[in-house]
């Protein structure tokens, strides 16, 4: 069975909804603890949204240091699929596997709302499974959700693909280009600030036409990396699966391995 890990940090509020999203979507929810190093043999990791040390100096700016991080750059740099959700997106432009930052909102108040997006690319592990110009709403709850970088940044973003979400219909936080979500040169690293793992169980998501709290748009995330990991399992490379690049670098996991270590700490209750 495919090992999707799911980190918890001092702060973070939503990795039992990753993990359940995981579950849900077929795949072994593996916890990851922010001290521990071990990836515990998983094939794809999931960076939950929280506040990460009380976001103090700066959102994700103190997680990135922690041994886990160190363990995940790597492996994401080999070509493991990781996810990097509200405060993990912010996580992972603070450790450069993503370019740009994130802000405060242009409006300076924190926003809760259903917000609907469109799929600008279906060819990431994490977005393959979704159709091209796809509607899509999913919960997005956030402080520091602004997306920003330089203009040859934001060009080269639009000219290469590699925009994954963009808001529709009204930008919650000023984020350039109406920006929700981007992903990395490889496909296998992608960032966004509203919360899939929050849509993805009858009962529990978004408002649809079909009734209240019945939305599920956010379960394709998942779905679409275990297809991914599947395809990487039968074909050796994710660059055969739809990846942006045709190669991707060596180092891709194709098989869980076994733990050499003790399993990490169960996660803090959550408030």
């Amino acid at each position: 069975m495919i090992r999707i890990g799911v980190v918890t940090f001092p702060g973070t509020l939503d990795d039992r909804d990753a993990l359940r999203a995981v579950r849900l979507a077929g795949a072994e929810g593996v916890p990851l603890w922010h001290a521990e190093a071990d990836l515990r043999g998983v094939d794809a990791v999931v960076l939950p949204g929280g506040f990460s040390y009380g976001d103090y100096l700066r959102a994700g700016a103190i997680a990135r240091f922690a041994p886990v991080m160190g363990s995940i750059v790597d492996a994401a740099r080999g070509g493991m699929p990781v996810l990097g959700i509200c405060n993990g997106f912010q996580l992972l432009t603070e450790s450069h596997l993503l370019p740009g930052a994130m802000i405060k909102n242009d409006h300076r108040t924190f926003i809760c709302r259903d917000q609907e997006l469109v799929v600008e690319s279906t060819k990431t592990a994490w977005s393959n499974g979704f159709g091209a110009n796809e509607r899509i709403v999913i919960p997005l709850k956030n402080q520091d959700g602004q997306f920003v970088a330089d203009e040859r940044t934001l060009d080269e973003l639009e000219d290469s693909g590699r925009v994954v979400f963009r808001y529709a219909g009204w930008n919650p936080n000023g984020s350039r280009r109406d920006i929700a979500g981007i992903t990395n040169a490889a496909g296998n690293v992608v960032g966004l600030m509203p919360h899939p793992e929050h849509a993805v169980e009858a009962g529990f998501g978004p408002d649809t036409p079909a009734g209240p709290r019945s939305g599920l748009d956010g379960l394709t995330f998942f779905t679409s990396v275990v297809a991914w990991l599947g395809r990487v399992g039968s074909a050796g490379s994710p660059g055969s699966s739809g990846s942006l690049s045709s190669t991707v670098p060596a180092g891709t996991p194709t098989s869980p391995t076994p733990p050499t270590s003790p399993a990490a700490p169960t996660p803090h209750a959550q408030q």
